[in-house]
């Protein structure tokens, strides 16, 4: 196991640009940190590009995870690096490089998916995937205009259900597309009370259910080539409800 003391120190420079989406998208990898969500992708199998922490972090990652440390791409760092990698306040000293893993090709044949469209806050993107997850859902399709999925406030939020589902970029009307050909239904989710309302919707095997952006909602041009337009009925005086709020509730409906 090497050891590097200095912020200055090649890797670690490299490591904290990671923080910025271009550097992600130039290297095609992003950076985790936490016992949990690292915890999370080794269950998930995953090769690690580099795993860095503290002295006390990595001891710990030794006895609970069954870590090598003497791996070479394992690296004993400071508190000083610690700071400078972190993109939390209370960081666990201990950090896990990964290369992105988006599928360049996929069939919607089956299973029931949720479908963002330009959704933009991470904790509201990561949450629904997170319930996604727990509902038994099969993916997650995010538009090419949605917040980056490897940013780490949406690793975060998504708790290591990234590592458990299907997730996938993609522009939303070539899988609203493909779904229709597969026969699979596709809902979009609008603030509009002349939309069919939830309760009125059947329970079915398969389908794909759009949830819009935080201020605007669903785009027209997704609206008009979904199957259905479907609304949450708000019984008391609040004008919506917060975007993974709806979409958990119409995930749990159609679970």
């Amino acid at each position: 196991m090497e050891q590097i003391t200095s912020v200055n120190n090649q890797l670690i420079k490299s490591l904290a640009k990671l923080k910025q989406k271009k550097y992600r998208e130039q290297t095609g990898t992003y950076m985790i940190e936490g016992f949990h969500l690292i915890e999370e992708a080794l269950k998930a199998k995953l090769s690690y590009v580099y795993l860095l922490g503290t002295e006390d972090a990595l001891e710990r990652a030794e006895e609970e995870l069954n870590v090598e440390l003497s791996a070479k791409n394992v690296f004993l760092i400071n508190t000083a690096i610690t700071r400078n990698l972190t993109s939390t306040k209370n960081s666990q000293s201990i950090f896990m490089v990964l290369k992105m893993t988006q599928p360049k090709n996929y069939s919607f044949n089956f299973g029931k998916w949720v479908l963002l469209d330009n959704l933009s806050d991470p904790g509201n993107v990561g949450t629904i995937i997170r319930t996604a997850d727990a509902a038994g859902f099969d993916g997650v399709i995010l538009s090419l205009e949605s917040v980056d999925l490897y940013n780490p406030k949406t690793q975060r939020a998504m708790q290591g259900s990234q590592f458990h589902l299907n997730l996938i970029v993609k522009p939303l009307s070539e899988v609203i597309n493909e779904l229709k050909l597969n026969s699979i239904p596709v809902y979009a989710s609008l603030l509009d009370k002349n939309a069919k309302q939830l309760p009125e919707f059947e329970h079915v095997a398969q389908l794909g259910l759009v949830i819009g952006n935080e201020a605007h909602g669903v785009s027209e041009e997704v609206a008009n080539i979904c199957d259905e337009k479907l609304y949450i009925p708000i019984k008391g005086q609040a004008e919506s409800l917060n975007a993974a709020v709806a979409a958990g509730i119409m995930i749990y409906y159609f679970a």
